[in-house]
């Protein structure tokens, strides 16, 4: 199993589409090198913002492909692969180990509503695939919360890494940070927490924690691997300064369902996006002055 410190800024990587609807592979190189240039600690393939729900299982494969081959083990590949099946989520884990990538992303199963004793088994299938696997918790889009007694559970299983924290509840992180986190580290054992929210970053940094799955990181991903660098080095002088010039972006970014207004503010500013997939739509036009204001903040440039 690769030994890999999970810290810093990671992109949650959109997913190129052509106008036609087909999935851009050439697009999704340039995305890829384009991260890698400006600088971003990790790209996260094929998750809520890459549209996975939408892509079928050949374009998952080449995607992941191409994405470990453009990374090159300059930045680490974290694959989402998730499923409500447990079945589904070992072989989408697996195939992501086979493909090399360096971790498996894997949310809580959604609409099903496990209770304690199936999260623990699910993530122990995952886990046993030999891959180093982050729990992502995101109970606004699965119905089910992971607080921070169930969490340390789950952290007892050997190939459980860390977690995206998306629960929205700074205080919920905190005590994962607490009861977690800074237990095992005593123990000589690495547990990373990571912001599964953009506004996050900083204060979960100031905390204990370890850095950020960024949506707008696609957009702006030396300003975002600035800001990780600044809060986790704890330089909060320039972290917070950071902090405020991208909370504008932040805010407009989830004026919608993510990830229709990053692949929207993309589009604007010439990075490879292309349109969303249905039951996704396109960006409501009255939307359409905040996220240019932010972009414009920014001094970005627009067409």
């Amino acid at each position: 199993m690769k030994n890999t410190a999970f810290r810093g800024a990671y992109t949650a990587l959109v997913t190129p589409m052509k106008e036609s609807g087909e999935a851009d592979y050439d697009a999704w190189r340039r995305l890829i090198a384009f991260q890698i240039e400006e600088g971003i600690d990790g790209i996260v393939p094929l998750g809520t913002t890459g549209e996975a729900p939408t892509l079928d299982e050949d374009e998952e494969e080449r995607l992941i492909k191409i994405a470990v081959e453009e990374a090159a083990g300059k930045v680490p590949v974290i694959i989402g692969a998730g499923s409500n099946s447990t079945r589904h989520m070992v072989m989408y884990v697996r195939r992501a180990k086979d493909l090399g990538a360096d971790a498996a992303l894997v949310v809580t199963p959604y609409y099903n509503k496990p209770n304690d004793e199936g999260l623990v088994r699910h993530f122990e299938a995952a886990a046993a695939v030999g891959i180093p696997v982050i729990i992502y918790n995101i109970a606004s889009r699965t119905g089910r919360n992971i607080p921070a007694p169930l969490m340390e559970k789950l952290s007892r299983i050997s190939g459980i890494a860390g977690v995206k924290e998306s629960s929205g509840d700074i205080n919920q992180m905190g005590d994962v940070i607490c009861a977690v986190k800074i237990p095992l580290a005593a123990r000589g054992k690495e547990f990373a927490v990571l912001s599964g929210d953009d506004a996050f970053t900083l204060p979960l940094a100031a905390l204990g924690g370890d850095g950020v799955i960024s949506v707008i990181a696609n957009l702006v991903p030396g300003k975002v691997a600035a800001l990780s660098r600044a809060s986790l080095s704890g330089n909060f002088a320039e972290a917070g300064k950071l902090h405020y010039e991208l909370l504008p972006l932040v805010k407009a970014a989830f004026i919608e369902t993510n990830p229709i207004p990053i692949k929207t503010a993309m589009g604007w500013a010439g990075l490879p996006a292309g349109p969303v997939r249905l039951p996704l739509g396109k960006l409501d036009p009255k939307n359409e002055a905040p996220l240019r204001a932010a972009m414009e903040g920014l001094g970005i440039k627009m067409r």
